[in-house]
């Protein structure tokens, strides 16, 4: 039985990646490296201090910096960024997803947030559908960041519901491996170079139906019994 779905926040329900993009490209140009937004791809669903390490690797400079300043420059990145996500909107929703998030409720289904971003509370707000989520995962209070399970299962557990009964929605390889993880039923959004371990897998939002999703899932668990 369907108890959740737990959905990841950058590239599935708004886009703010680039935002991300332009404050790390900012922090990288200070302590001169270059990065591109094809680099920028490889930090995608991981912490900000695994992104700073691999940022400081990429350029050389991974032995330059004490652990304080390493905490600076991450907290001047966060600044930064939090500036930028201050201006999102309701039109920042990505397509589909205002329909999905309504269809799961109208179906008495639970949702849950589970972001590696330490900003999720407030995006949500600049987005207008903080209403939407019974569970917000604390990103912070999680002990290993994905591609292990902890944040899913923190949303289960804060949803009070079995991760088996499950479907976790996610953009990022390490997402998926985190939401197979957990035993939860994984929908990936992108190429499948990238999501080729994920359950189900679709191009973009715009097709995140819920009959088709909850269609796919109650195949796969059919399959699973037998």
């Amino acid at each position: 039985m369907l108890e959740a779905f737990i959905f990841d926040l950058d590239g599935v329900i708004t886009d703010t990646a680039y935002y991300h993009y332009l404050a790390w490209k900012k922090l990288a140009d200070d302590i001169g490296i270059d990065i591109d937004i094809e680099f920028n791809e490889s930090l995608k669903g991981i912490s900000r201090m695994e992104s700073l390490n691999k940022i400081l690797e990429y350029g050389y400079k991974k032995d330059l910096f004490s652990e304080e300043e390493k905490m600076k420059m991450a907290e001047d990145k966060n600044n930064y960024y939090v500036s930028l996500i201050n201006k999102i909107t309701s039109n920042d929703i990505l397509p589909g997803i205002k329909n999905l998030l309504d269809d799961i409720k109208t179906n008495d289904v639970k949702i849950g947030l589970s972001s590696a971003s330490k900003n999720a509370t407030n995006v949500l707000k600049h987005l207008g559908i903080s209403d939407k989520f019974d569970f917000i995962a604390d990103a912070s209070k999680c002990r290993n960041t994905k591609p292990y399970p902890d944040i899913f299962l923190m949303s289960a557990k804060g949803l009070g519901v079995n991760p088996k009964n499950c479907i976790g929605i996610e953009d990022a390889s390490a997402g998926i491996d985190a939401i197979n993880s957990a035993n939860m039923f994984s929908v990936g959004v992108g190429d499948y170079k990238n999501l080729k371990k994920a359950n189900l897998l679709v191009n973009s939002t715009s097709q995140l139906n819920f009959k088709y999703i909850l269609s796919e899932y109650n195949k796969y668990i059919v399959r699973s019994i037998i």
